[in-house]
């Protein structure tokens, strides 16, 4: 492992371990406002360990991002897709009701659960359902939490059915775009990052 990987996942969670502290400390407030940040620390170490950044892995990346936030943006102000919700203000500024951040999110997810579906197998299209169905769990782990971290949340505060059904669809073409592509991205990265989403949230079930 080179010293710019050590050196990168040492950042990741240094942020992660103090995010966690922080919400659980009375600074709440103050720490659930640097999501943002933590979110663009991801992106960014995605980014710098690209085997190189050319425009294949610039489409590539953008697949996920303009996808995912044309979709969110259909679902909050028409109700489409996903169901009626609203996001609040710990994801930052918004364009159309939708915080940009959420695009960043779509692709940190995409990259990091297509690197984990790879480990698991060579077959493209199951690369793509394993890797649409590992996000579909995650969304499913972030949705608890989402309404006390004033990320987002649905009316009458319970998450329909049809929300996972539309984010493991547009999670699958999600996938099938950006790993026909087959950008090198940093697979000890990805698997860091998507620990970290897992524990995060994981912790915050029962905190």
């Amino acid at each position: 492992m080179s010293q710019k990987t050590q050196i990168s996942i040492f950042i990741l969670w240094l942020f992660i371990v103090s995010g966690i502290i922080g919400i659980i400390s009375p600074a709440k407030d103050w720490f659930l406002l640097q999501t943002p940040l933590n979110l663009s620390i991801a992106f960014i170490l995605i980014l710098i360990h690209l085997e190189v950044i050319n425009k294949k892995s610039l489409i590539a990346l953008s697949i996920p991002f303009f996808l995912g936030f044309t979709c969110e943006a259909l679902g909050v102000n028409f109700g489409l897709l996903f169901g009626s919700y609203d996001y609040g203000e710990n994801l930052g500024f918004k364009i159309v009701g939708v915080p940009f951040m959420i695009g960043i999110n779509w692709v940190i997810l995409t990259v990091v659960t297509a690197d984990f579906s790879k480990k698991l197998t060579n077959h493209r299209w199951k690369r793509v359902l394993l890797g649409a169905l590992f996000m579909t769990i995650l969304d499913s782990l972030i949705e608890v939490s989402a309404p006390r971290f004033d990320f987002w949340e649905f009316q009458g505060g319970v998450v329909p059915a049809q929300n996972y059904i539309a984010w493991f669809c547009i999670a699958s073409i999600a996938h099938w775009g950006y790993q026909s592509l087959e950008i090198k991205t940093n697979r000890i990265i990805s698997m860091n990052i998507l620990a970290s989403i897992f524990l995060f949230f994981a912790i915050f079930i029962f905190v």
